[in-house]
């Protein structure tokens, strides 16, 4: 098989199942990050997962005014590969390139194989390019990363939201295959209806281009406080008042959210595409409250449930 129609080593007409998370806070100490990571690999070791998302999140200050929410975290390299220590699965790991230059970028590319033993990576350039330049071009970066002698399998996100609003992701999305990308993970879909319309484009214009499909990857996030809320606004996700006033109107708004993202899955895979666009799901948990991670779990499990009924996919994975 072509290595073009594998993403962690799942062939193109099975869903791949993936679980994200955030790292530790910078400030975190070292036995305080060991355990994040043990809590985390306990929490998804039953899960029929085919590999672990880590992002890197990086200021959003040329996006919105909004102050940053957190504090900045620890190296995403070092939490993957303590992840992939505990759990045996491969991860995808995030990188913003917006502050490498091109002397910098072949030596981190070399050392996140060597010494991290890492081989998926997900590449994001900056969050707007309003007011800003990046020193290293995310297409650029992408071309120079796709060469590497470390031979990376190389995603990048797809935003829904900003597609038919003066930007055509669409056509985003079949540069950067061209320029290397072999997957791409959306941003957490809390409106059906944007990302519909992306991946109806994205199958008419692949079709057009007479390029084969790259694998889209689903994000889904339970919200039930609303600091989380703020938190994964801040982040661009698209959340509307009246959703989030469904949310928080629910005598139970974890299962309210679960209910929604579900109701989303169900309307995203009735269309024609998913008969030409290999899909995956992933599963964020970026809140610090135990319900809310636990909410994570049952996301997961309630998605799959959605897949399956959908894609008539065998019961131990996707």
């Amino acid at each position: 098989m072509e290595k073009d129609a594998l993403l962690l080593g799942v062939p193109a007409d099975r869903m791949v199942s993936l679980y994200g998370t955030t790292p530790p806070r910078a400030d975190a100490g070292l036995e305080d990050v060991a355990r994040a990571a043990e809590r985390l690999a306990d929490r998804v070791r039953a899960l029929p997962i085919d590999g672990l998302v880590v992002y890197d999140v990086q200021d959003e200050a040329t996006r919105t005014s909004i102050r940053r929410p957190f504090l900045p975290t620890i190296d995403p390299r070092h939490y993957s590969r303590q992840l992939h220590q505990l759990t045996g699965k491969p991860t995808v790991t995030y990188k913003c390139v917006a502050d490498m230059t091109r002397a910098d970028w072949s030596p981190w590319l070399a050392e996140t194989h060597r010494d991290y033993g890492i081989d998926h990576l997900s590449l994001v350039g900056l969050p707007s390019s309003r007011g800003a330049t990046s020193v290293l071009p995310l297409s650029e970066a992408t071309r120079l990363a796709a060469t590497h002698l470390a031979g990376f399998t190389l995603g990048g996100v797809a935003i829904a939201e900003r597609h038919g609003h003066g930007r055509n992701e669409s056509e985003r999305m079949l540069r950067k295959a061209a320029d290397g990308c072999r997957f791409f993970i959306s941003q957490a879909v809390y409106d059906a209806e944007t990302t519909i319309r992306l991946l109806t484009d994205y199958a008419r214009d692949c079709a057009r281009e007479g390029v084969t499909p790259r694998r889209v990857i689903l994000t889904f996030i339970p919200c039930g406080r609303a600091r989380t809320l703020a938190f994964i606004r801040w982040l661009g996700i698209a959340i509307t008042d009246a959703t989030a006033a469904s949310i928080f109107a629910d005598a139970a708004p974890l299962s309210r959210s679960i209910a929604i993202c579900r109701d989303h899955l169900q309307a995203i895979l009735s269309q024609d595409y998913v008969r030409t666009i290999p899909l995956g799901l992933n599963v964020e948990s970026v809140s610090i409250y135990k319900d809310e991670i636990d909410a994570s779990i049952d996301l997961h499990h309630a998605l799959h449930d959605v897949a399956r009924e959908f894609l008539n996919t065998p019961a131990a994975g996707l």
